[in-house]
């Protein structure tokens, strides 16, 4: 199976380059895995393919504001870096711009001095190991500093930090949104548990995956990178309840399904547990608890579109995805949704 099999024609005017006022209010495509039916809805109509006993799972995790401009010691260059992970306390592994300008012992400045950042390592991929330095909190020095870590498709300025978190977002650590929860209100989440549809939380933080694209011909040699899963004893004694009820699981984004399935057994039953996952899904992989899926439009040859394929087929997603184009719905993080049943 080769990468150029999950390709396609994108308008760059579709590509979603401000969020929406109102989260509801995107659009959502609803895809019939077994059928290929599509109708189109608007997103608060998501609860009506929503049925009591059924669970949704969330991923609570929080976009840190990561993207950090500044310029070394003494110097007017100016330098970007991206947060990418935590390694210890205060060293970080970051992507950095110009790479050459950030050498090992090179020392730079954001905010006037209120942070420093120290190159002290640079591993094969050009990814530098950053040691910080500041007074206080570090969380609350980056917040007054640091940027949304938006895509570089995103051509605008965000005007507001908070349209690029969901509305639960609880634990810091990612350094992208899971971008299918961004539709939701909090509004919204209600009338879906007075329904008598559960909710249950995860955490995976979204890392250095999200900005690789993939570059190899075949899909089967491209490396994913690990990223970090929490799940409680609680969400995963809900999940088991809900498939002992014949009832199903609601994936909101491929960050949750990721998680799902990398802890999933075979008998359709998952434990509580937290460890990085670096689990590939494309076409070919056999689910073992995610039944239906809500997610955002993806890039073309990513791997996130080839995970949605694995959930249908890659025709079906191709054709769909040539139906929204038609439709003209918006596209990527900030775009419109499809759930897929």
């Amino acid at each position: 199976m080769e990468t150029k099999d999950f390709f396609y024609n994108l308008p760059e005017e579709l590509i979603a380059q401000v969020p929406l006022k109102d989260r509801t209010t995107s659009r959502l495509l609803v895809l019939d895995k077994e059928s290929g039916e599509v109708e189109h809805k608007k997103f608060k109509d998501v609860i009506d393919y929503l049925n009591e006993g059924d669970t949704l799972i969330l991923n609570n995790t929080r976009v840190l504001p990561a993207r950090l401009f500044g310029n070394r010691q003494n110097k007017e260059e100016r330098i970007e870096f991206l947060l990418l992970k935590r390694n210890e306390e205060d060293i970080w592994q970051s992507l950095v711009k110009p790479g050459k300008k950030a050498k090992i012992g090179s020392i730079v400045e954001f905010g006037n001095g209120l942070l420093k950042g120290e190159v002290i390592g640079i591993d094969e991929e050009g990814i530098r190991q950053v040691k910080f330095h500041y007074d206080g909190i570090f969380e609350e020095v980056l917040d007054s500093l640091g940027e949304m870590p938006l895509p570089p498709y995103i051509k605008e300025k965000l005007s507001d930090k908070e349209r690029y978190q969901t509305v639960y977002s609880k634990h810091l650590g990612s350094a992208a949104a899971p971008t299918a929860g961004l539709h939701f209100t909090n509004e919204l989440l209600e009338k879906i548990s007075k329904k008598g549809i559960n909710i249950g939380f995860i955490t995976l933080h979204v890392g250095l995956g999200t900005f690789r694209p993939v570059k190899v011909d075949d899909i089967l040699k491209h490396h994913m990178h690990s990223e970090f899963f929490t799940l409680s004893k609680e969400t995963a004694e809900l999940i088991n309840k809900t498939k002992q009820n014949g009832k199903k699981i609601i994936a909101v984004g491929t960050t949750s399904v990721r998680t799902l399935e990398t802890l999933g057994n075979e008998n359709g039953l998952i434990e509580a547990g937290s460890g990085w996952t670096d689990i590939f899904i494309y076409p070919g992989y056999k689910f073992k608890l995610v039944d239906s899926l809500i997610t955002n439009f993806h890039l073309p040859e990513s791997t996130l579109l080839m995970l949605i394929s694995a959930f249908t087929s890659r025709d079906m997603i191709l054709k769909t995805y040539d139906i929204a184009i038609d439709e003209k719905y918006r596209f990527f993080s900030f775009g419109d949704a499809m759930i897929i049943k």
